[in-house]
């Protein structure tokens, strides 16, 4: 059941299952908290789990147009504190793994453990800001359109067919964004800066999952970050939706790494 608190008087909407060690559960862009749903049920056996809206996504509301990464990890440490939790895992996908780095960046000794499922703590390329802006400038005239390309995107091209229904369901979800949170948190991800010492200097559990098939994330490029910073690393063998592409293992890499 969701829950909320008011954050910078923004609403903020998460919940909180089951019992033991807690573990943040971050979405990604143009995600919410149900992304979870087929993983938080065998998580929470043995576990507490924690989902966040992050700000302009799913039943959370923005603040101003620019949402940071210190921004969005600001309103996660604000659930947190409402709930007495003092220290946990983070699991973050995509833009999640980016808020995840913000908040070990502010909090490094509350964190047991870090995992960047299908992201990356480097900062954007040229490329990628350029696409951003370009991104920011189309949305308040096609804002349906774009987000459902956007969320075909995400899919290796073999799984589109595959997983046609699941496809439909993230473009639901998607749609739930409003337009000022995906222009907030686009420029938040152009300018988020580059946290590769959050895993090269903390000594917590870290794990990056990549995706052989990523069409977001370069594959060489994934492998070569995990090396240079000296953190664990598993491939699944498709895209950058792993929570649907590849949910047993997921939940079973999890599971270890926890």
């Amino acid at each position: 059941m969701q829950k909320s608190i008011t954050f910078k008087n923004a609403n903020i909407s998460f919940s909180d299952v089951g019992k033991g060690t807690p573990i943040v559960l971050i979405h990604g862009f143009l995600e919410n908290s149900t992304m979870w749903d087929k993983i938080t049920p065998q998580l929470s056996k043995n576990n507490r789990i924690i989902t966040v809206d992050l700000l302009g996504h799913g039943n959370s509301e923005s603040i101003g147009y620019i949402h940071s990464m210190e921004l969005f990890a600001e309103s996660i440490e604000a659930v947190l504190h409402h709930l007495k939790i003092n220290d946990y895992f983070l699991i973050g996908h995509s833009l999640g793994g980016y808020v995840a780095l913000a908040l070990a960046d502010k909090n490094p000794k509350k964190i047991k453990g870090l995992c960047l499922m299908n992201s990356t703590s480097n900062e954007d390329s040229e490329e990628r800001k350029n696409l951003r802006t370009r991104a920011n400038k189309m949305v308040q005239n096609s804002f349906e359109s774009l987000v459902k390309m956007s969320v075909a995107n995400l899919f290796h091209p073999e799984n589109l067919s595959k997983y046609k229904n699941e496809i439909e369901d993230v473009k639901v979800q998607a749609l739930k964004t409003s337009v000022q949170g995906y222009m907030a948190a686009n420029e938040g991800m152009k300018n988020r800066k580059n946290r590769n010492h959050i895993l090269n200097e903390n000594t917590f559990k870290k794990l990056i999952i990549i995706g052989k098939k990523d069409p977001v994330l370069d594959f060489e490029a994934s492998i070569n970050e995990a090396k240079k910073t000296n953190t664990d690393y598993v491939i699944f063998p498709d895209g950058h939706m792993s929570h649907i592409e590849n949910t047993a293992i997921l939940i079973d890499t999890i599971t270890n790494f926890i």
